[in-house]
């Protein structure tokens, strides 16, 4: 989703999934991580891009969006998307300060939630900056890598 020639602020995966654990139903989800240079303004073309895109298949077969599903929209923060190998290491340093990517991913997590609640849609989040686990039961390899 990023313009030719716009500096990436965000990125973010999304996983269509059948079951996650934090108990969560059908639906979708979404890792995330912020860049340097990440603000508010990008937080609303985010959340109607990412709830809107239809990734997850309906019980009848059709495609639609998460929005659209009775089930779940899991929120993962997940600094490890802003790394660049450097060598045999990793190197996260375009990412966004722990501070202001805390903001950011609570406001995100607002917006989906504010945007989801007319819809049967749960909204789960993890904990920034805590290392979390997760069990994903996915009836597929349906991984999409979206970047703002």
């Amino acid at each position: 989703m990023s313009e030719k020639g716009a500096v990436t602020v965000a990125r973010t995966v999304l996983q269509q999934c059948l079951r996650a654990t934090l108990q969560i139903e059908r639906g979708m989800v979404i890792y995330i991580c912020f860049f340097k240079g990440a603000t508010d303004d990008i937080l609303p073309k985010m959340v109607s891009s990412l709830l809107n895109l239809r990734l997850c298949e309906s019980d009848s077969g059709k495609m639609v969006s998460v929005a659209e599903l009775p089930g779940s929209l899991l929120i993962v923060p997940q600094a490890t998307l802003g790394g660049k190998c450097k060598g045999r290491a990793m190197q996260y340093h375009n990412n966004i300060s722990k501070e202001d990517g805390l903001r950011l991913y609570g406001a995100f997590v607002s917006l989906c939630e504010r945007e989801l609640t007319a819809a049967a849609v749960t909204v789960k989040h993890g904990t920034y900056g805590n290392r979390q686990v997760l069990k994903l039961d996915t009836n597929g390899p349906y991984t999409h890598l979206m970047e703002f």
